[in-house]
């Protein structure tokens, strides 16, 4: 066993911080561009006026970001070489993403919306997996280059969790399709030119088979943004949209009739375990400012870092963290060596235990530095708000456990996740 990870790996990581030094850094620091990273960032990222929507001149900053990490090779590193990436593994671009969280908020990465200058674009595998010849043309090149996109329509408001038993449905009519239904928490769709709506085609609720994926353009009549949902981390790009009659034609269904879970179960196993490499790397930012902060302060004339009260909490944090690092990059090397999907266990583990991690480092961090802490001159209060929301979204804790012990106890029969078979 060979636990040691890859030279040019870690070379890498070597010529990522180069970059960000070179070229990110700077442009964080230009043009008073720091107030989106300093207690300011509420403020400056949020455009109240627009109901709280990204302002434009955030927005801005990070596709000028986007841009030059694409132009350095960096931003497609996950991507198939034939699409200028570099064949990135699962287990790169989890320890890419620990690496880069670990650094504390920043241009380079900010996870309130996916940010990084390694791109997450979950959408282009999905594209490259499920598109046909005819999608791909359209929208391979948009999605490597992070200049196309689209939003993600699955949660319903009365329907979250339960996605198979979503009330959205789709009917034939001659060539085209009709969608009718309303889908909630759409990330991205205040710009998104579509939004990739799963409505039932076939079947009963409940069924894994019967649902089907469509690239629906935003602008069609009947579809609508009814509302933009406030949450604990502002701004918001998280819609509510309702679709009356939606047509849509055939070509547009991404993957196959009926087959649209496979495309959900997809998105989702490829991005929890790199949310949960995320979380780590957060988790060691706040752990290691709190040592440092620790040994620094120094009340009743003798350093924080003496006493056991503050020592102990922070030691189970770092025991957590070293423990789950070697899973995470365990895991991700078996998503490599014998399938994305032969791992759903145990990317379950990794999510549920590292999103919580996370949130526990953050709230500690903050106690660590008192007031300070508090403050939002700090970024605890920011990381905690942020990857709160990962205990809750594409698979709450709750449901990562029921999946873990659906294979512990016997109750799930197949190894992947439902709509895979």
């Amino acid at each position: 066993m060979d636990l040691t990870l890859p030279k040019e790996l870690l070379d890498y990581l070597d010529e990522l911080d180069e970059f960000i030094e070179r070229e990110i850094r700077p442009l964080e620091e230009a043009d008073d561009n720091i107030r989106f990273f300093d207690h300011r960032r509420e403020d400056a990222r949020t455009d109240w006026d627009r109901g709280g929507l990204p302002s434009h001149e955030w927005e801005e900053l990070l596709r000028e970001a986007r841009r030059r990490a694409d132009a350095a090779g960096h931003y497609r590193y996950a991507f198939p070489a034939e699409f200028g990436g570099r064949d990135g593994s699962n287990l790169g671009m989890a320890v890419i993403r620990e690496h880069l969280a670990s650094k504390g908020l920043g241009l380079h990465c900010d996870l309130q919306n996916e940010h990084a200058i390694v791109g997450n674009n979950v959408g282009l595998l999905l594209m490259l997996e499920h598109g046909s010849d005819e999608q791909k043309a359209e929208w391979v090149e948009g999605l490597a280059s992070g200049t196309k996109g689209f939003a993600f329509g699955i949660t319903e408001p009365e329907h979250g969790s339960d996605a198979t038993h979503m009330d959205t449905y789709a009917v034939r009519d001659g060539d085209d399709w009709l969608i009718t239904g309303a889908k909630t928490w759409n990330t991205g769709i205040h710009t998104a030119k579509y939004d990739l709506i799963f409505a039932r085609t076939s079947g009963e609720p409940g069924d894994g088979h019967g649902i089907t994926a469509f690239l629906t353009p935003t602008d069609a009549p009947g579809f609508k943004v009814e509302e933009f949902l406030w949450t604990f981390n502002m701004p918001t790009d998280h819609g509510r949209i309702s679709l009356d009659q939606v047509r849509v034609p055939n070509s547009a269904i991404l993957g196959e009739e009926g087959r649209g879970l496979a495309v959900v179960q997809h998105f989702f196993n490829e991005n929890r375990i790199r949310q949960a490499a995320s979380s780590l790397g957060a988790a060691l930012y706040c752990i290691d400012e709190s040592v440092k902060f620790a040994k620094q302060r120094k009340p009743f004339g003798k350093a924080l870092a003496t006493n056991q009260a503050i020592q102990f909490p922070l030691v189970e944090l770092h025991a957590e963290a070293e423990m789950l690092r070697a899973l995470i990059h365990k895991t991700a090397w078996l998503m490599d060596t014998e399938g994305a999907f032969t791992q759903s266990e145990q990317v379950s583990i990794c999510n549920y235990r590292g999103n919580r991690l996370c949130c526990d480092a953050a709230d500690r961090a903050m106690q660590v530095h008192g007031g300070l802490g508090y403050s939002r001159h700090k970024p605890f209060e920011h990381i905690y708000r942020h990857h709160r929301r990962y205990r809750i979204t594409e698979g709450s804790d709750e449901i990562q456990m029921r999946r873990v012990a659906g294979y512990l106890f016997g109750f799930m029969k197949q190894r992947a996740p439902k709509g895979m078979g």
